[in-house]
């Protein structure tokens, strides 16, 4: 298989998880940037690029992101707050089943944690991965990635109590365990 070939079926299988991850570190415009970015510095290094790939990948879409914010901190903080309102008010498409009470008393728990907690939920909740390739995108352990995981889950679990949600009345709510 050429390089070419390899790099589109890569593209074609990750393009949609690595934009949807910078897109919720940055928000949608600059996320589609740092995708964009992501894929071309996979391919120059397309031969260094693990199986997975994905967690590399990822890897590759936070430390731009990192570069980023380092870069331009004003820029970030504007994509962050418009990123925050959005998930404030709940404005999610392609989500229909979900209770709009429930999605929103969520979604505002998750909006009050930090940004650190907010990735480590999201890389496993949203992204899909295990704590292996979710330690490696963010540059840990695994046994460090799992404890913090675990850490957020229980500030993810008190900040929903704090907006007033149930659990016992809405068993879909619960924080699932790895």
């Amino acid at each position: 298989m050429t390089d070419a070939q390899r790099f589109r079926d890569l593209y074609e299988e990750c393009h949609p998880r690595v934009l949807a991850y910078a897109a919720g570190l940055v928000g949608r415009q600059v996320g589609e940037d740092i995708t964009s970015e992501t894929f071309t510095v996979a391919w120059r290094r397309m031969r260094d690029i693990p199986t997975p790939p994905l967690p590399w990948l990822l890897g590759v879409a936070r430390n731009l992101t990192r570069e980023l914010r380092r870069r331009d901190g004003r820029q970030y903080a504007l994509a962050a707050e418009e990123a925050q309102r959005l998930i404030t008010s709940g404005a999610r498409v392609g989500d229909v089943a979900a209770d709009v009470t429930e999605r929103a008393a969520a979604l505002q728990a998750l909006a009050g944690l930090s940004a650190a907690d907010r990735e480590l939920l999201t890389l496993v909740a949203w992204h899909g991965l295990g704590p292996k390739q979710a330690a490696r995108v963010l540059g840990c352990t695994t046994a460090t990635f799992s404890v913090r995981l675990h850490r957020a889950r229980r500030r993810l679990e008190r900040a929903v109590d704090a907006v007033g949600f149930s659990r016992d009345a809405h068993p879909k709510a619960t924080v699932k365990e790895h």
